[in-house]
């Protein structure tokens, strides 16, 4: 096991990060892993926050579409490679410090389908994840209310398979 995969669910085991397993949507997750930051709305549109959600997993992990939508952005912003993804009524998908992008502008994507892989995170981050956000009408919401039940064995192996 990885460093970094070892430090996020050591995290977990310990309670530092929450569970995902309390989620009321119906979305794919895009990686499986715990959360490790959660989502933190700015006091306004241009404030401090934490638009999304982390959720830990290793670098060069495939990101799959949560739900099937039209990709609206894909490119790099500022060095790094961003993805967004619109899923119709006012409903958009955020992926941010991808390593590599699967998809273009344009492309329709469905379900599980790969998108991206992984990169490395936030820059003063201590364990690698993926920056998940989720936009309704322009606003940042959180995105565990659209994700599905994330198992611990999607994420935690005992034995090889």
């Amino acid at each position: 096991m990885r460093r970094g995969a070892f430090l996020a669910l050591l995290l977990f085991v310990l309670g530092v990060s929450a569970s995902p397993a309390g989620a009321a949507g119906d979305w794919t997750w895009p990686v499986a892993g715990p959360v490790i930051r959660a989502f933190d709305p700015p006091d306004s549109p241009y404030g401090t926050g934490h638009r999304g959600i982390d959720v830990a997993t290793q670098v060069g992990t495939t990101v799959v579409a949560p739900t099937d939508g039209v990709v609206s952005f894909a490119g790099p912003v500022g060095g790094r490679l961003f993805l967004t993804v619109d899923q119709g009524s006012g409903v958009q998908s955020t992926f941010s410090w991808l390593s590599r992008l699967l998809v273009r502008k344009g492309d329709r994507v469905v379900r599980g389908q790969p998108v991206a892989l992984t990169g490395w995170g936030h820059l003063d981050s201590l364990v690698p994840h993926l920056h998940l956000g989720v936009k309704l009408d322009g606003i940042y919401v959180d995105p565990m209310a659209y994700l599905g039940p994330l198992s611990v064995g999607a994420f935690v192996r005992l034995a090889p398979l």
